[in-house]
């Protein structure tokens, strides 16, 4: 903590929020209340700059419209209508709920509900699950965001940190596949930025020219959920040409030979057809791909929000070996670095508390999980760290299960969300600014530390501090529930290990952040000599898991990070097509004709700052971009209100005519509230709960729409 005046101080924070970011963040305290919050400039990823989302986080902070005090619902779910009640009284009635489920129908009548509102070590992800793993509640698995494409990779490249993300700058070629790096991972763009004034070619490959695309110097506009087929079909001209670095993939891989075989049957003419890109350009990204040396992949989350999403994945990670683009910093692929972060997971999830045969349901089914008829019913959800109102599919159905009048929901929440309105219990939840946290990354090799700020606001507490509470409430007196925040963070790390070697806790709080201790930027070669983290110890074109049946990494559940028994499936890379497109369901295209993708906001993370009115007004109202050609073919203008629908729901929007988007693709961003809606729904109400073929992923990308013009 440093103090500027006798008035104002500055404190180290760290944003919590879900972005591969993770910025350095100083924050300005004046008489209690954030003044200002700014990137630290020390900080070799943050460099001092924020995003849109966080630059104004004094306002969400002191937001009126924080839920600061327990409430408990005294009108009909969804009406938002609360009073105030003690947290002794908010305790007593969650135990005696509970109490009472258990009682008739056993602990797993109680489902948790949370993924990454907030993404530290100790309030994060896992931050409830060894209490309700104690519980013997059902088990939650988290598995819309990352799951497939991780299966993917560790099946490909096993446990491996990936390309430094700030060795980009030293890269020759860069291809950015399925991120919009500017919107969703805006601090690894000034490294992209040098080595493209170096000389470095960037290529975008998204369906949409993006703000990432605009800036690259080619954007090839491929058809939703192709990409494997286009990563097929690079490496069909990678080595019909003679284009492989036959020493690497001869000391370094597994399973050249059958690779081979399979990218045979992908030559650049039927990737057109399939893609609708020229097989020209299909060729030429392939050359240049192979020849610009070290040449860099940033694969984005979006690649598996298809059927074929984790084959495409395992595709795109197959390349940079068979090119050798691991020789050098600044070659290879950047998927998630945070294999890299020593932490002791299990000791914070408590997976050996789960009891044989527990339940497992995926959030991804929630609507199902609600309204279905699971034996025993779901009694009670308990929802933090998220908003399943807003960011899940089938949207109608998860509405009408949180519509229940038997379902007691307990929502923590900062705000009356979507679905803390629907919650017969509220909890105040502090922000970054009123809690200690330790940060870890899944977008730079940095461990840091956030301070809290300033004392919590009302009677708001951590994540952490709810479950001891929910902890003692329920008498378990496990050592687990009686460590205090700062132990629980000295305990999460292996100090041990080399990659935190010389690293201290003590020093970590006093800087406010550390890189682990990697080779730099400028020398960081992690396969060079391969050392992958598969069984063979090779990147593996055919992987030895994918053969013996194993399908879901399941780092995003309450167990251990291990694969989980699955189907078999194809060990070498595949295309697996879109199931609803024009050329794969021309039935239902009949009636549906337009592919509709729901991106991330550039205003906001998720729904998170959805409520806040500087995002609002930049993001606007609920739009739905869509190509001239189709807008002209239904009568539609620039700004016009539409309603897009399909066999799942309808939600209306306002158009953007613009030629960003490809012709027969519309895209909806999510994240806007319901309460904003014109329609009381949004985008996912079109999108289906169908799994990706890895990792139990979504399939966001994958679905049909038609879109008439609102009279």
């Amino acid at each position: 903590m440093t103090k500027l005046s006798d008035e104002t101080r500055t404190v180290i924070a760290s944003c919590p929020h879900d972005c591969p970011d993770s910025c350095a963040m100083l924050i300005d305290v004046k008489d209690d209340r954030i003044t200002k919050v700014r990137g630290n400039p020390d900080h070799p990823f943050t460099r001092g700059g924020l995003c849109i989302k966080m630059n104004n986080y004094g306002d969400r902070v002191h937001s009126p419209d924080r839920v600061l005090y327990p409430l408990r619902r005294i009108g009909a779910k969804g009406l938002g209508k609360f009073e105030r009640i003690s947290w002794a009284v908010a305790l007593a009635e969650i135990k005696q709920r509970w109490g009472t489920i258990i009682d008739e129908v056993g602990p797993t009548g109680i489902l948790p509900y949370s993924y990454l509102g907030a993404m530290g070590v100790l309030n994060g992800l896992f931050v409830g699950d060894a209490f309700f793993n104690r519980l013997g509640s059902t088990i939650t698995e988290r598995t819309f965001c990352g799951s497939g494409a991780a299966t993917a990779y560790y099946m490909t490249l096993g446990d491996s940190s990936g390309l430094d993300p700030e060795s980009f700058a030293h890269a020759k070629y860069i291809v950015i596949w399925a991120c919009n790096s500017i919107s969703t991972n805006l601090h690894h763009w000034p490294f992209i930025a040098e080595a493209q004034r170096n000389g470095a070619k960037v290529v975008v490959i998204d369906p949409v020219r993006t703000r990432t695309a605009k800036k690259a110097d080619w954007h090839l506009a491929i058809r939703p959920g192709t990409d494997g087929a286009l990563a097929l079909g690079m490496m069909h001209v990678i080595i019909a040409e003679g284009l492989v670095d036959d020493d690497y993939v001869e000391r370094h891989t597994v399973g050249f030979t059958d690779l081979k075989a399979r990218s045979e049957e992908f030559p650049p003419e039927k990737v057109a057809d399939l893609t609708g890109l020229n097989p020209d350009d299909i060729r030429q990204l392939a050359r240049e791909f192979s020849t610009s040396q070290p040449a860099a992949i940033r694969m984005g989350i979006a690649i598996e929000r298809s059927p074929g999403g984790g084959q495409a994945a395992r595709a795109l990670c197959s390349l940079p070996a068979l090119v050798g683009a691991w020789r050098k910093p600044g070659g290879g692929i950047l998927f998630t670095p945070e294999f890299a972060f020593p932490i002791k997971w299990d000791d914070i999830i408590r997976p050996d508390w789960v009891s044989p045969g527990t339940r497992i349901v995926n959030q991804w089914k929630l609507g199902d999980a609600l309204t279905g008829d699971l034996d025993p019913p779901i009694k009670s959800l308990m929802v933090f760290n998220a908003n399943p109102a807003v960011v899940i599919a089938d949207q109608d159905k998860v509405m009408t299960g949180l519509a229940r009048e038997d379902l007691f929901t307990v929502v923590s929440e900062q705000f009356l969300t979507d679905t803390a309105r629907y919650a017969d219990i509220v909890l105040p939840a502090t922000t970054q600014a009123e809690q200690f946290e330790l940060m870890y990354s899944w977008g730079q090799f940095y461990l840091s530390i956030n301070e809290p700020a300033i004392e919590p606001i009302g009677e708001a507490v951590p994540n952490t501090e709810l479950f001891r509470r929910l902890a003692a409430t329920f008498d378990f007196d496990d050592a687990q529930f009686q460590k205090n925040d700062e132990d629980m963070a000295r305990e999460a790390v292996d100090w041990q290990d080399p990659r935190v070697a010389g690293i201290s806790f003590d020093a970590l709080r006093k800087k406010g952040f550390a890189r682990l201790k990697l080779a730099t930027p400028a020398t960081y070669t992690p396969h060079a000599e391969g050392n992958f983290g598969t069984p063979s110890g090779k990147c593996e074109f055919r992987s030895s898991l994918a053969e013996e049946g194993n399908l879901v990494f399941s780092s995003f559940r309450q167990g251990s990070e291990e694969f989980q028994p699955g189907d078999p499936l194809d060990p070498v890379p595949d295309f697996i097509p879109p199931q609803e497109s024009v050329a794969n369901s021309p039935e239902l295209a009949k009636h549906y004709p337009l592919n509709i993708l729901s991106p991330k906001s550039h205003a906001f993370i998720n729904s998170t700052f959805a409520n806040l009115s500087k995002q609002k007004r930049h993001a606007g109202e609920q739009m739905l971009m869509i190509h001239p050609e189709d807008a002209a073919m239904r009568n539609i203008v620039d700004r016009a209100p539409v309603r897009v629908h399909n066999q799942r729901g309808v939600f209306e929007g306002v158009a953007s005519v613009s030629s960003d988007t490809r012709q027969g693709v519309v895209v909806a961003p999510m994240g806007h509230w319901l309460t904003d809606s014109r329609s009381g729904n949004t985008v996912n109400v079109v999108n289906s709960t169908r799994y990706a073929d890895m990792g139990r992923a979504p399939t966001f990308s994958d679905n049909l729409v038609e879109v008439t013009l609102l009279k």
